[in-house]
This record gives C-alpha cells, sequence and structure tokens, in this order.
C-alpha cells in the first residue's frame, strides 16, 4: 500500500461557486483566460470581464427556474464556452453534466433520460433532434439553447433584470457536500451511470495536484503570469480537476476547442505548462517525422536516430558525458520539439490516458519534461501524478496528499481519499458495489514499483461497478510487486477495439487492426472471411477462376467493405475514425506466425509483416483505398 505524507490541503472556497469570483477578488485586472478572437487568434480575457459573463449566464439559469441541484447538461461544447458554462452552473448552485464532444445522438439521449435536466446547452444543431425527441419524456426540462444561434447572450438574457443578490444568495448556500457535476464514460457500450463528484471532492484533487507539480511554478520567469493550455475535455473528471486547479493557481488558461489548430494554437498562446492527452503529443510526434520523411530519407533516418538516443537518454541511469554529447548532435531536432509546444513550455502534464512509455521517455530525453497524472472519474481525476524534476519514466508518479492506493490480487487498484466520488446517480446500489469498506474500486489495473509509484495498467471495465466476483479476502491483500506486464496484443486503446470489433460485425470482414502510434491518422488492415467472400462470388456472378486478389480489387465488394468502415467510424469519435484501410487476400493465421492460439492478433509480428502496405496508406493522396 502506498500513502502520500500528509493529510489534504485545508479548502477555503465555499464551494466551486466561488472559484471565478476567488480570481476576480484576488487580481481583477489579471488575464485568467484565452480564448478565440475573430481571425482564430488567442484573445485575453480580464478577470472582472470573465466574472460579469458567468454571472450573467447564472442569471439566465435562474431565470429560467434552474434550481439549486437542478442538473444542466452541456453537449457539444468545448473551450471557452464550457468553461464559463460550467462554472456559471456552479455559481448558480445546479449540477453540471458536460457530454463528451463525439457523443451519438442516441447515447445523448440516454445520458438526458438518466439525469432528467431541467436545462440543456448544445454547441450546434447536431443533436437537435435526439434533445428534442427525449424532451417529450422529460417534464422538468425548461430551456434548450444552442450557441451557434446568439453564443452566450442568450443564456444570459432570461435573467437581465436580476440584480447580483440573485447569485450570491446560491453561492452563501453552496456546501462542500453539494453535486458539483456528474461524468459519464465515453463508451459507446454497457449501461449508462453517471459519476456524481461534489464540490469538495474536485477541490480536494485540484488542491493535491496544485500541491504536486508546485516545483514547476519556479522555471516561470519572474513576474510572468503561468498560462496553462488544457486539451482535456470538461466531459471527465481530470478535466475538471484541471479546470479548479488553474483557477486556485491564478494562472491564465487557454483551452483547446474542439477542431481547432492545435499546433497554431500553442504556438499563438506560448504556454508554459501544457496539460492534455497522450494523443496530442502524438500527432506533434508524427507531423515531426512527417515533416522529416518529405525532406528526405537522410532526414527521416536522422529523426530516427535522434528519437532513439533521446528515449536511450531519459532511460539511462547514468547521463555520462558521451551520451551527452552523443544527444547534443541532434540539439537541431529537439529545438523543434521545444517549438511545436510554443516555445517556452517548461512542463507537459499527460493526463486522463497516460502516454505511451517511449514517447514520455522521449519527450523528457528531448528536453521537455513530461510528467504524467492517473486516475479515473469514480476516483476523483487524478490519483497519483509525477514530481517535476524527480519524475520516473513510464510511471504516474506516488499517490497525492491525501490519497490512499492499495492493490487488489488481481492488481486492480482501489482508492481511499477525499476526492473520490459519492455514488452513481439514480443508483445507489451500484455506488455500494464499487466500494469496498471505505475504498473505491477503479476498474483499471495498474503496479507500484519500489518507490511507491503508481505504473499504469490495462483498463478493466469501462466503470467501477459492477465489480467482478472475486473471493474478498483477494482484494486484502496487495501483491510483492507490480503486476505482470499485459501481452503485446493486449495493449490496445479503448476506441481502437470498438471499431476493430464494430467492423468485424460485417460477414465479408474476418480480421481487423488498427495502427494509430506514430502516425498523423488512424488507419487500418483488413482481411475478408474465406467462406464468406466465396458466397459473395456466387451471389454475385463472380467467374470461379478470379483468385482472391482479383476478388479483393472488384469495385462492388470495395463498395461493401467500405460501408462497413463508414458504418464502424460513427461508433468511434472522430479523432479515432479510420480514414485509409487496406485489404489483404488471405487472413492472418496461427501458422503464419501472425495469431496467438487463443485467436489474438500478434499486432508487432503483423505491422513487421505488413509495414510496406502500411507505408503505402499514409503515402496514398485518397485515404480510404
Amino acid at each position: 500500500m502506498a500513502k502520500s505524507p500528509r493529510g489534504a490541503a485545508p479548502q477555503r472556497l465555499r464551494g466551486l461557486g466561488d472559484l471565478a469570483y476567488h480570481h476576480g477578488d484576488q487580481a481583477p485586472r489579471q488575464e485568467v483566460y484565452l480564448r478565440p478572437g475573430p481571425q482564430g487568434e488567442p484573445q485575453a480575457v480580464g478577470a472582472r470581464e470573465f466574472v460579469a459573463e458567468v454571472a450573467a449566464v447564472a442569471k439566465g439559469l435562474i431565470g429560467v427556474g434552474v434550481a439549486a441541484g437542478d442538473r444542466v447538461v452541456i453537449a457539444g461544447v468545448t473551450g471557452y464556452a464550457a468553461a464559463v458554462l460550467v462554472q456559471a452552473v456552479w455559481v448558480a448552485r445546479a449540477v453540471a453534466v458536460v457530454v463528451e464532444p463525439a457523443a451519438s445522438a442516441a447515447r445523448l439521449a440516454e445520458v438526458l433520460r438518466d439525469c432528467r435536466p431541467a436545462a440543456v446547452v448544445l454547441g450546434d444543431g447536431r443533436h437537435a433532434q435526439a434533445v428534442a425527441r427525449a424532451g417529450r419524456e422529460l417534464t422538468d426540462l425548461a430551456r434548450v439553447w444552442r450557441l451557434d444561434e446568439e453564443g452566450l447572450a442568450a443564456l444570459a438574457r432570461p435573467g437581465a433584470y436580476m440584480d447580483s443578490t440573485a447569485v450570491r444568495f446560491r453561492r452563501e448556500e453552496q456546501d462542500h457536500g453539494d453535486p458539483a457535476a456528474i461524468v459519464y464514460p465515453p463508451t459507446t457500450t454497457g449501461q449508462v451511470r453517471g459519476a456524481v463528484l461534489t464540490h469538495g471532492a474536485l477541490l480536494a484533487g485540484a488542491q493535491a495536484a496544485l500541491e504536486r507539480l508546485a516545483p514547476a511554478r519556479s522555471r516561470v520567469e519572474d513576474g510572468a503570469v503561468p498560462t496553462v493550455l488544457v486539451e482535456l475535455p470538461l466531459s471527465g473528471a481530470a478535466g475538471l480537476v484541471a479546470l479548479v486547479a488553474c483557477a486556485l493557481a491564478r494562472a491564465r488558461v487557454c483551452p483547446v476547442e474542439r477542431g481547432a489548430n492545435e499546433d497554431a494554437l500553442l504556438r499563438a498562446a506560448s504556454p508554459h505548462v501544457v496539460v492534455c492527452r497522450g494523443r496530442l503529443l502524438s500527432r506533434l510526434y508524427a507531423r515531426e517525422r512527417a515533416i522529416a520523411h518529405e525532406t528526405s530519407w537522410d532526414n527521416l533516418n536522422a529523426f530516427t536516430t535522434a528519437t532513439d538516443l533521446a528515449v536511450q537518454f531519459d532511460q539511462a541511469p547514468r547521463k555520462g558525458p558521451w551520451r551527452r554529447v552523443s544527444r547534443a548532435m541532434y540539439e537541431w531536432m529537439y529545438s523543434r520539439m521545444r517549438e511545436a509546444l510554443g516555445g517556452r513550455a517548461v512542463l507537459v502534464v499527460c493526463a486522463a490516458g497516460t502516454a505511451e512509455p517511449w514517447l514520455d521517455h522521449f519527450f523528457n530525453g528531448a528536453g521537455v519534461e513530461l510528467v504524467q497524472a492517473w486516475g479515473t472519474d469514480e476516483s476523483g481525476g487524478v490519483v497519483a501524478a509525477g514530481v517535476p524534476g524527480r519524475r520516473r519514466g513510464a510511471t504516474a508518479g506516488p499517490p497525492l496528499e491525501g490519497v490512499e492506493v492499495r492493490l487488489a490480487g488481481d492488481g486492480e487498484v482501489y482508492v481511499r481519499g477525499p476526492g473520490v466520488f459519492s455514488g452513481y446517480w439514480g443508483d445507489e446500489a451500484a455506488g455500494r458495489a464499487a466500494r469496498w469498506e471505505d475504498w473505491v474500486a477503479t476498474g483499471a489495473v495498474a503496479g507500484l514499483d519500489e518507490a511507491g509509484r503508481l505504473v499504469p495498467g490495462r483498463r478493466l471495465r469501462p466503470q467501477a461497478a459492477p465489480l467482478p466476483a472475486a473471493p474478498r479476502q483477494a482484494r486484502r491483500t496487495a501483491p510483492a510487486g507490480p503486476p505482470p506486464a499485459a501481452p503485446a496484443p493486449e495493449q490496445v486503446p479503448e476506441p481502437a477495439r470498438v471499431w476493430e470489433r464494430r467492423v468485424c460485425a460485417h460477414p465479408l470482414i474476418a480480421q481487423a487492426m488498427v495502427i494509430a502510434r506514430g502516425r498523423p491518422y488512424p488507419a487500418a488492415l483488413l482481411t475478408l472471411s474465406g467462406d464468406q467472400l466465396e458466397y459473395w462470388r456466387l451471389v454475385n456472378n463472380r467467374p470461379l477462376a478470379w483468385t482472391r486478389e482479383e476478388l479483393v480489387m472488384d469495385t462492388e465488394l470495395a463498395a461493401e467493405v467500405r460501408g462497413a468502415v463508414v458504418e464502424a467510424n460513427g461508433a468511434v469519435e472522430p479523432a479515432w475514425a479510420v480514414r485509409a484501410f487496406h485489404v489483404l487476400a488471405e487472413e492472418f493465421s496461427p501458422t503464419g506466425g501472425l495469431v496467438l492460439p487463443d485467436g489474438r492478433l500478434r499486432r508487432d509480428a503483423v505491422l513487421r509483416a505488413f509495414a510496406e502496405e502500411i507505408e503505402g496508406l499514409y503515402r496514398s493522396p485518397q485515404p480510404g483505398r
């Protein structure tokens, strides 16, 4: 078991409704946010202006009848507008329910039926029909707004007649035990169940995260307001904790809009700290690799060598003179990576899905300190985080202050602390099932190294409940060391698994493998079922003399496969939609060394065997061929 040495930091705010006002009272002229300008360039927003905007929206919510404890669903809204809306909901003492931007209409309808909101805010008209249909069942739904029509001004209009006492009374009544947010998992399968996080839980998590990352503050130039670029969505607990932590730190926040040009935004905002998911770092790396490839093969070889040197440099326990000289030879490449992050980043925090180990080692070896943070929605978003200046590669660092971590016999992580969730919305039985005494299950496997640092593992299930059937005694004992690493074929991101399962539901497709690591966009290799292919040949009157290779090139067959790919793309968020695929004439088989005895693909072997076909997917001017 690992435990932080001291208790949680004291909380000074009555609740999250005081967050914006706390910042405004401390430094009313300080810049607190960067929002997109008319040409997409980031424009500064002062604390006083931000408080006025939050208060106006909060009055509008109160004006349409949103009472304390009512739910407000925010769907398809990201960036600055989402930050304003969430904090306005807290000022009104309501509960924020942020739905992931890529959620389908069916998923949003399930969330609406589960939490039964008093108001809904949509980013655009994409989900308007789904809300209209679900609205017939929602007797408490008072108002639906669309930001693409009049923006935040439309929300503020119903409360324009109110004075400041309307929101002041709500803020004075709030308590740390009040629910602040309901977080639904970004999964396309399983029961919809929202984890309830209180004001106190989010404040505790944010304060503990700030204390852990405090050493990086000394590296910001004297007199400068730290600028933090936040790429995490507010639909997850980690994104909410990041929002609260930035406000407590009095930092200038640049939230990333959905669909924004991240490269341009990083250069324009020039942040001191970048809080992101691993996919942002993968995209930056893939872009620089593509530039090197376009320039010449020599540059690509140099880029690859520089990558290997950076990884080896960070992994080496002793960095002697010869290692430093070898690394210095490729400083031109490492400086490009630092410039891609805006040129003055002193820290990158990779949260909400840890970065791959090689990416962690590469950025640190290239001179960009990267620490990982780990947590789940039920555990409050952040359980552990690396210590700047004393990180250990490929780990998420020790537990935060006030947080205790215990591993079950099967390696599942149990957490106890002030930031854990209070239960599932409308499902007390599931909330009880996720707990054992005072410990909350996370639904994820991890290990602890010799220094008590968390080593993240695979996800067992999307949520903490239901718990798998297991003897209680097995949950009382922690293993002597980290659990054995999962086999390589199991190390696949959940969206890729969802896509592969969905596309293989088509009778023609036998196997699928998504390729995304270190690439500019996801692609896939597909194989066709031999029996179904012969049946298709007969039904469509194709000559028996045609080989499989000739059948695969048939335009009608290609159209049917493309339809299956399009359908599978609809099951995942756009970032994981496959843009290029290649259909192989033969299935992967154990005799060829590409399939394990239990039927799982040996992904590394497939990547090596079909390297030429995979490279062709990224050279093709028409993705999807």
